[in-house]
């Protein structure tokens, strides 16, 4: 159980950049696409490595993950557009160039 928490803290974590960069993209285009769909090959590989296993209460942990992840990320991006006037989809380069400002 462990292990499952800590992965799950994980998958939430890398969601957080792919949230924001999805926020910031036209909906249904290939960009929007592909800021959901890229994270999920790591998130199969951390549950491989991590030996979680593929049963049905882990997807309950580890899909809650990757959408709250992907949603921390979406309303970051419309905070940090809001406040420091940034027109990116990079979270990284965002923040560097609002605490800069």
């Amino acid at each position: 159980m462990n292990k499952l928490i800590i992965i799950t803290i994980l998958v939430f974590v890398l969601n957080i950049p792919f949230g924001y960069w999805r926020a910031n993209v036209k909906r249904f285009s290939t960009q929007w696409f592909l800021a959901i769909h890229i994270p999920v090959p790591f998130i199969v590989a951390m549950r491989i490595l991590g030996d979680v296993g593929f049963s049905w209460h882990t997807y309950v942990f580890l899909v809650g993950g990757f959408f709250l992840g992907q949603k921390l990320g979406s309303m970051l991006m419309k905070r940090v557009h809001n406040h420091c006037q940034q027109e990116s989809s990079c979270l990284v380069m965002d923040l560097l160039r609002c605490i800069k400002a």
